[in-house]
């Protein structure tokens, strides 16, 4: 008897997440010149790394032989000033995605269920399955949340509520009046998972202060990372900001460590740091502006973004999708984007948003691909 056929089995039935294209792979497939190779497929900022993150960075090295600070002090403290919470309503994470993940293990198990979005997140599937429970997946529309479908997906062993506002993939956003009517009618047994890990992006006359619900909805855990508009990937650190009970369970679970000293110095310095804040917003929102006139220029369909990507549809050929075939070509001329088949979107691919240069070249062999 093979060993792996005693692992329980709604692990055995996941698939695994699968990340943009590494730029070595590309390099290795197809034998290109990694520095040749433009990345546009995993949502990272192009302008790189915080520079007072960078800095920080540089005062840590002679301390890595100790281990982090398990509690993430000086994280916690810069959080808790910065959004007016208590240092106790604050849990950190390897990355936004280890906050759901928490969330999932304190409050997922056989015989419950969770709710989330068509074309959402994979990691809602992912983080729930992982726990032996139940997915139940509410249509989308137009490509994002249909809250009253949600809602009316709820179910008596329904634990979670996953959100992402702004969605991955989708880009779609929902209005911060329309997210509290939401939450003032989910029961209060039910914890809400509200993903926020590109509200940076958002234009401003479409935020809203979540974290002021927090008062009034205990049941509200809000997600978010400094990954994107920090420009943190690589470190993999992200928090989450909920009632100090629901912290405390999800501590419970959380592993020992789980964020590194590097990381821990970096996003503290990063968090301070509004000038590249503010240019990783502008080159955003200019970036996005330059793909929509391209993509009317090649007469293409897009879902309108609020986050630091753009769904982009590929005409079909006949009846059949083209997108995958209009992807290999990007690969091949050294683009890499992603393609999103596996989120219910078998005519889209996914682009983040680069600088200029880099949306031009993606442009052109976008439109060369187009005509071949």
């Amino acid at each position: 008897m093979d060993i792996c056929e005693f692992s329980p089995s709604y692990v055995r039935a996941i698939a695994p997440y699968q990340p943009g294209k590494p730029i070595s792979e590309l390099a290795r497939e197809y034998g290109l010149d990694e520095r040749s190779i433009l990345k546009l497929a995993s949502n990272e900022n192009p302008l790189g790394i915080s520079p007072r993150a960078k800095s920080a960075l540089g005062r840590e090295f002679e301390e890595l032989a100790r281990y982090p600070d398990g509690n993430a002090f000086d994280l916690k403290a810069a959080l808790s000033r910065r959004y007016g919470v208590s240092e106790q309503a604050i849990v950190v994470g390897n990355g936004s995605n280890d906050v759901l993940e928490l969330a999932a293990a304190a409050f997922l198990a056989p015989g419950c269920s969770s709710v989330y979005s068509q074309h959402a997140f994979v990691v809602y599937p992912l983080a729930t399955l992982a726990r032996g429970a139940k997915g139940i997946v509410a249509p989308a529309k137009e490509f994002g949340h249909d809250l009253d479908a949600m809602l009316a997906a709820i179910a008596s062993d329904t634990r979670i509520v996953f959100i992402a506002n702004p969605n991955n993939p989708t880009g779609t956003f929902l209005t911060g009046a329309a997210l509290e009517a939401f939450l003032a009618r989910v029961p209060p047994e039910v914890l809400v998972v509200l993903d926020e890990a590109y509200n940076d992006y958002l234009p401003v006359e479409l935020r809203y202060d979540s974290v002021a619900w927090l008062a009034r909805h205990p049941n509200l855990l809000i997600a978010r990372t400094f990954s994107k508009v920090y420009g943190l990937a690589g470190l993999r650190v992200g928090f989450g900001l909920c009632d100090p009970e629901i912290a405390d369970l999800l501590n419970r679970v959380r592993q020992p460590f789980n964020v590194n000293s590097l990381a821990l110095a970096a996003a503290v310095a990063a968090l301070d740091d509004n000038e590249f804040v503010a240019q990783s917003y502008e080159t955003n929102g200019a970036g996005m502006r330059q793909l929509e006139n391209g993509f009317k220029a090649l007469r293409l369909k897009w879902i309108a973004s609020a986050g630091n990507f753009v769904s982009v549809e590929i005409p079909r050929s006949e009846v059949r999708p083209r997108a995958g075939i209009v992807y290999e070509k990007l690969l091949r001329s050294g683009v890499i984007v992603r393609p999103v088949a596996g989120y219910g979107m078998p005519d889209h691919l996914r682009v983040t948003i680069g600088l200029k240069q880099e949306n031009e070249r993606f442009l052109a062999a976008l439109g060369q691909a187009l005509r071949e």
